[in-house]
């Protein structure tokens, strides 16, 4: 079993953390000393705090690094000459990063060396055990090692290996959409409450519906739009929404919300 480092301890890099088994080896760093302790306690008997980067590069056979794209270059840098080192050794770490924008050429050619790299982009709903996870692995990464890095992160929801090409794309979508799917549930409450329901119930029936039409999507086999067709019925209540919908650019200001989460990821890297 791969001894796990964790170079940052947020809410996602301590949400993959919690996926994996309680017996695994786990070694936490952090800028912030007092947050990577806490996250400890939050894992496991078997999860160490440690203080240095290098040396989390230097125990992990799969290093996480769970930090925000404009701090990776300075992890990197830091961490080259021990990931260096354990290469010459024959006995790489695979790198996991989940910095948008940053590919894995980047990622080699910033440490110097080849290594084995992961790139992959998650979502808060990991947080809860139902994240989206899309991965893509560097040649040099063995495919029992990708194995097993795809099932400690089952645990954090659904993964899905993908072409490196399209993760831009991906961070536009599954990386960014969960801020707007509840900014969606928050104006459809506020709607409600207008309406006259009561904030706590309109949270409740907003989240609830979009929980369920979305399961709907997932298990029907049905198009977003056949779906759509079967709850608006000819002058009803939800056509007319729709009309107000559309009447707002919703559809078109969708896309450009997802587009603009793709080009900014496109920037950061």
């Amino acid at each position: 079993m791969s001894i796990i480092s964790c170079i940052g301890s947020g809410n996602m890099g301590l949400a993959l953390m919690k996926s994996i088994k309680k017996e695994t080896e786990i070694y936490i760093t952090d800028a912030d000393e007092e947050k990577a302790k806490e996250s400890c306690k939050q894992l496991s008997s078997n999860a160490k705090y440690i203080s240095s980067n290098v040396e989390a590069a230097g125990k992990g056979d799969i290093v996480f690094l769970a930090v925000k794209p404009q701090v990776l270059q300075t992890v990197l840098t830091e961490i080259a000459s021990a990931v260096i080192k354990r290469n010459d050794a024959d006995i790489p770490p695979v790198l996991i990063s989940m910095a948008a924008g940053w590919s894995i050429k980047k990622i080699q050619e910033t440490i110097g060396v080849n290594v084995p790299v992961a790139r992959i982009m998650p979502n808060t709903p990991a947080l809860i055990g139902k994240g989206m996870i899309a991965m893509a692995f560097s040649p040099e990464v063995p495919a029992q090692k990708a194995a097993e890095i795809e099932s400690i992160l089952s645990g954090a929801g659904i993964t899905d290996k993908i072409d490196e090409r399209y993760m831009n794309a991906v961070t536009g979508l599954s990386g960014s959409g969960p801020a707007f799917v509840y900014l969606f549930i928050e104006a459809m409450a506020d709607g409600a409450v207008r309406a006259g329901l009561p904030r706590d119930k309109a949270l409740l029936y907003a989240a609830q519906t979009v929980a369920g039409a979305a399961e709907m999507v997932q298990k029907s086999g049905k198009h977003p739009g056949e779906l759509k067709d079967m709850v608006a019925s000819p002058g009803g209540t939800t056509i007319a929404g729709i009309a107000a919908l559309e009447d707002g650019a919703f559809r078109s200001t969708v896309i450009k919300a997802v587009e603009a989460a793709w080009k900014r990821s496109i920037e950061l890297g």
